[in-house]
């Protein structure tokens, strides 16, 4: 029987919804329960959780470099208490505008989408800008952070007629888009259900 019971193991999920600011908060409440290990699906988790803890081991997923960001001293010896790894979303981000450019017509306007609160964004918004101009196209980029500068940027968008849209890789987006979906799913049900 204790042999059995050693050998439970109980997972503490969080999950912010795209809001870095609660981060810190999810994290230092991980620490006060004292976890055995803390996983980190992305820069702005992992960054939050090594200002949390420099004891409790962090094992991270980002898309940005982990020694900028300190959480490990090197690549190839990380030291203290994070490794990881490292899924070089810049290098993505520039083949999605590669992409893009191949569905657009030549010279057209491309808009990139970026949360201004996530750390890799000043960065994928650097090498975004690089690549459309070596590809010959216009970048405007629009940021945001919350539902309502999404629809402001774009408006932003419409206003400079873009061909395309590259929307960088962000927790925050992926969660919009999961409740717009959600949120335009029920709309439809209703709709359906008021016509029978």
């Amino acid at each position: 029987m204790n042999l059995a019971m050693s050998k439970i193991k109980i997972f503490e999920f969080r999950w912010a919804e795209g809001r870095y600011d609660q981060l810190p908060i999810m994290a230092a409440e991980l620490v006060h329960r004292q976890v055995a290990v803390i996983a980190a699906s992305a820069t702005p988790s992992a960054v939050a959780a090594k200002g949390a803890t420099s004891t409790i081991p962090i094992i991270f997923a980002v898309g940005g470099d982990p020694v900028k960001f300190g959480l490990v001293k090197s690549l190839a010896r990380p030291d203290g208490n994070a490794t990881g790894v490292n899924f070089f979303t810049v290098a993505v981000g520039q083949k999605r505008l590669g992409l893009l450019h191949e569905l657009v017509t030549k010279g057209a306007v491309i808009g990139f989408l970026a949360n201004p609160s996530n750390p890799n964004t000043p960065r994928d918004t650097e090498v975004a800008q690089e690549a459309a101009e070596q590809l010959g196209h216009k970048l405007v980029t629009v940021k945001a952070s919350t539902v309502a500068e999404i629809d402001a940027a774009f408006a932003t968008l419409v206003q400079a007629n873009v061909g395309g849209l590259v929307v960088d890789a962000d927790a925050f987006f992926h969660a919009a888009t999961r409740s717009n979906h959600d949120s335009s799913r029920s709309s439809r049900n209703s709709c359906n259900s008021s016509k029978q």
